[in-house]
């Protein structure tokens, strides 16, 4: 039973990684789409959620069947919890990349406006997060993981001093009031995206050590990796 039950858990592990993968590009054209005002990566990002809408129900499925079948313990047992939480998260990344793409499509109707600065420097953050978070889950590396939670709060500090420079610019320019509402949106996606990524690292170290890490952000300030082991296992820039 043990050799079935490894041979399910190394199939299931290959899917969550092709998973990872359609998400992350998805995620990716969604931001190219974003910045560049470009209605065509964003209608296909928009037209590819359907496949990540079905890995998502097979991955469960097998989840169900392998608990079902094997009665799995100790970190056979970690690694599908871990999986189950993950699996829905990256159906959920993928919805968010579905967002920004429909966000996308309503700026194109609209004269350009100018957006705070640090928009576009929190997207590429949040990018650079579920690339590390997912790096830390094909590598089931911790250390990776636990720098996904640090950088949760710089997101969250840019998210604010987004917000207060939107309300400005609407306040000063309620002629861009539809545009800039939509710049406001697409700014609550990319914290939601920071935050699931940081949720996947925080499944990451549970998977791998068996620690709850929610709400410990704090204790894991330390210094940042070199270029080398922070980059993309996909051959991408993390950060």
């Amino acid at each position: 039973m043990t050799t079935h039950l490894q041979r399910e858990i190394e199939r299931l592990k290959r899917k969550v990684l092709a998973e990872s993968a359609i998400v992350e590009d998805s995620l990716r054209e969604a931001f190219v789409a974003l910045e560049r005002r470009d209605a065509a990566p964003a209608m296909r990002v928009i037209e590819g959620d359907v496949e990540v809408d079905e890995i998502e129900v097979d991955i469960e499925e097998d989840c169900l069947k392998i608990l079902a079948l094997y009665q799995p313990v100790a970190s056979d047992l970690r690694f599908l919890v871990a999986v189950i939480k993950i699996n829905h998260r990256l159906e959920r990344l993928g919805d968010l990349a579905v967002s920004v793409a429909k966000r996308t499509l309503a700026l194109v109707e609209h004269p350009s406006v100018q957006v705070p600065l640090d928009f576009f420097e929190m997207a590429e953050k949040s990018r650079a997060m579920i690339s590390r978070a997912l790096d830390s889950l094909v590598k089931r590396d911790t250390t990776l993981a636990k720098l996904v939670l640090v950088a949760d709060d710089e997101v969250d500090a840019m998210y604010k001093k987004v917000q207060e420079e939107l309300k400005d610019a609407i306040r000063e320019r309620p002629d861009s009031l539809d545009a800039l509402v939509e710049v406001f949106a697409v700014a609550r996606y990319l914290e939601r995206i920071g935050d699931h990524a940081t949720n996947i690292a925080e499944d990451v170290i549970y998977m791998n050590e068996g620690e709850i890490a929610r709400h410990k952000a704090g204790v894991f300030e330390f210094d940042q990796p070199s270029e080398a082991s922070g980059a993309s296992v996909r051959g991408e820039e993390s950060a």
